[in-house]
C-alpha cells in the first residue's frame, strides 16, 4: 500500500470524527461536572464538522481507497448524513433524562461518538475485514452505554446478555466469512462477486458460509429467530440508551445487509432470498403477536421493531435495485419514528420515574395535547395509517414483492399490519380515551420541544410527499450497485 499516494479525503468525515473524539476525551478530563454542558456542545459541533466533511466530500461515482477496504459513494453519503443527524437529536433528547440521572458524563458522549464511528466505517466498507471491525467498535460501545447505570440491576444484566449474545453473532459472521474466503480466494466484496459470477467458487463452502453469514446479519438486525435479546435489551437498558440502540444502529445494519448480500454475495440471489424470505415472515408474525401481549411500552416497541426489521427484509427479499431502495426508504422512516415514539417517552419521564408501562400514558391529552398528537403521529405512523410516511414505507416493500409476483406475501404483509394497528391504537386509546393516573406537569427543554417537533411533522411531511427521498434512495442504490 503506498501511503504517500494515497487519496485520504474520501475518509476525512471518520478521520475528523476520531480526531474530534480524542479532542473531546482529552478536554472532559478538566470540565467539572457543573460545566458539563460544553462536553455536549462539542459533541454536537462534532456531529455538524462530519456533516460538512461528508457533504464536502460527496461524490457520485464510488471511489475506494485503502487497498479497497473503504468505499465512498452515495449509498454512504446519505445514510452517513442521516445517521449525523440522528445521533444529534438523541444527544439533544437525552439531555435531561441523562442528566436527572447523573449519567451526563463525558463517557457517554465518547461512547456515543464512539458506536457513530463504528457505524461510519460499517457503511463505507468494501472488504468483509473492515465490516466486521466497524462492527465491533458499534458492539462494544453499546454493551458499555447500555451497563452505563451501573447500579441498575435490570441495566447490567442487560448488558450481559446482548454481550454473550453478540458474542455468537460475531462468531457466527467470522465462520461465514471464513468460508467465503475458503470459497472464492478473497474478502474484497467485489472480488467476491466476480469469482462467482465466474462460476469459479467452490459451491458447497459458499453456501455453508451464506447460511453463517444471513444469521449472523438476522442477529444484528434483531429478526426472528434471532430476536431474543430485543426485548430484554430495550426493557433492561436506560430509556436514553434504549433510543440509541433502536435506531441509528439499524440504518448501519441495513447498509451492512447491502454490502454483503446485494454487492459482494449478488451471485447468490436465489439461495439467500428464500432465507430472507422465511425471516421476514416470522418477523412479522412473532413481533406483531408478541407485542399485542405487552403492557411495557419498551418491551411492546421492542417487538415492534422486530416486526419492522421483517417489513424492511420484504424490499431485501425482492432482489432488484427497486426493492433495496424501498427497504432503504423503510429503514429511514422507521428511525425517524422511533426517534419520536421514545422522545415522547423521554419527554414524560423525570428524576425518579421512568415512562415505561402503557398505563403511564393514560389521560395523557388531559396533561399535555401537543405530546399526545405527536405521539399519535409516531403511532399512527408505525401502524401505517395514510397520510404518514410509515404507509408509504410499507406500500413501496409491499409493491417491491408484488413486482416479483409474490402476491401471497404481500397480502401476508397486509395482515400483519392489520394485526400491529391493534397495539398501536391501545396506545392512541390510552392517551385520549382513559382518565390520567399522574398530573404531574411534563418539564422539557425548549431545543428538545422544538426538535420533536419538527421530527414528528417530517413524518407528516414524508407521507404526504415522498417522492424527494424515495428518488434519493433509488439514486444512491442505482450508483453503488454499480460499483459492482
Amino acid at each position: 500500500m503506498n501511503w504517500a499516494a494515497m487519496n485520504l479525503m474520501p475518509a476525512l468525515p471518520e478521520i475528523f470524527l476520531l480526531s474530534a473524539v480524542l479532542v473531546i476525551l482529552v478536554l472532559d478530563l478538566f470540565i467539572s461536572d457543573a460545566r458539563r454542558w460544553l462536553t455536549y456542545v462539542l459533541s454536537l459541533a462534532t456531529l455538524a464538522g462530519c456533516a460538512v466533511a461528508q457533504i464536502y466530500t460527496y461524490t457520485a461515482v464510488p471511489v475506494q481507497i485503502f487497498d479497497h477496504m473503504y468505499v465512498a459513494d452515495p449509498l454512504a453519503t446519505v445514510v452517513k448524513l442521516f445517521m449525523y443527524a440522528i445521533t444529534a437529536a438523541i444527544l439533544v433528547y437525552t439531555r435531561q433524562y441523562m442528566t436527572d440521572r447523573g449519567l451526563f458524563r463525558g463517557d457517554y458522549f465518547l461512547l456515543v461518538l464512539f458506536a457513530l464511528l463504528g457505524m461510519n466505517v460499517m457503511v463505507s466498507a468494501s472488504h468483509f475485514m473492515t465490516l466486521y471491525v466497524g462492527l465491533e467498535l458499534l458492539s462494544l460501545s453499546l454493551y458499555a452505554l447500555i451497563a452505563l447505570q451501573r447500579d441498575s440491576v435490570q441495566a447490567t444484566e442487560a448488558a450481559m446478555k446482548y454481550f454473550v449474545l453478540g458474542a455468537l453473532a460475531s462468531g457466527l459472521l467470522l465462520y461465514g466469512m471464513s468460508m467465503v474466503y475458503g470459497a472464492t480466494g478473497t474478502l474484497d466484496m467485489a472480488g467476491v462477486a466476480k469469482v462467482i459470477h465466474a462460476g469459479q467458487a467452490n459451491q458447497v463452502l459458499l453456501v455453508f458460509g451464506l447460511v453463517f453469514l444471513v444469521a449472523g446479519l438476522c442477529f444484528k438486525l434483531g429478526a426472528v429467530p434471532f430476536h431474543m435479546w430485543v426485548p430484554d435489551v430495550y426493557h433492561g437498558a436506560p430509556l436514553g440508551i434504549t433510543l440509541l440502540v433502536g435506531s441509528a444502529p439499524k440504518l448501519a445494519a441495513f447498509v451492512f445487509l447491502v454490502r454483503i448480500l446485494a454487492q459482494g454475495l449478488a451471485g447468490m440471489v436465489g439461495d439467500w432470498q428464500s432465507m430472507l424470505l422465511i425471516v421476514a415472515v416470522l418477523s412479522m408474525a412473532l413481533g406483531n403477536l408478541a407485542a399485542i401481549a405487552q403492557s411495557n411500552i419498551k418491551r411492546m416497541l421492542a417487538y415492534s421493531t422486530i416486526s419492522h426489521m421483517g417489513f424492511l427484509l420484504l424490499g431485501m427479499v425482492a432482489g432488484n435495485v427497486g426493492g433495496y431502495s424501498a427497504a432503504m426508504y423503510y429503514a429511514i422512516i422507521y428511525v425517524l419514528m422511533a426517534l419520536v415514539a421514545f422522545g415522547v417517552l423521554l419527554a414524560l419521564s423525570r428524576s425518579g420515574f421512568e415512562c415505561e408501562k402503557l398505563s403511564d400514558l393514560k389521560g395523557l391529552n388531559q396533561r399535555n395535547s401537543w405530546y399526545a398528537l405527536l405521539m399519535l403521529l409516531a403511532m399512527f405512523s408505525m401502524a401505517g395509517i395514510p397520510p404518514l410516511a410509515g404507509f408509504y414505507a410499507k406500500f413501496a416493500v409491499i409493491r417491491a414483492v408484488l413486482d416479483i409476483h409474490l402476491v401471497w406475501l404481500a397480502v401476508f404483509a397486509v395482515m400483519m399490519s392489520l394485526v400491529g394497528a391493534f397495539y398501536y391504537l391501545r396506545v392512541v386509546k390510552h392517551m385520549y380515551f382513559d382518565d390520567a393516573e399522574d398530573s404531574s406537569p411534563i418539564v422539557v427543554p425548549f431545543e428538545m420541544r422544538v426538535l420533536l417537533t419538527v421530527n414528528a411533522l417530517a413524518l407528516l411531511g414524508l407521507g404526504v410527499l415522498p417522492e424527494r427521498l424515495v428518488a434519493l434512495c433509488l439514486d444512491a442504490m442505482h450508483q453503488s450497485l454499480a460499483l459492482i
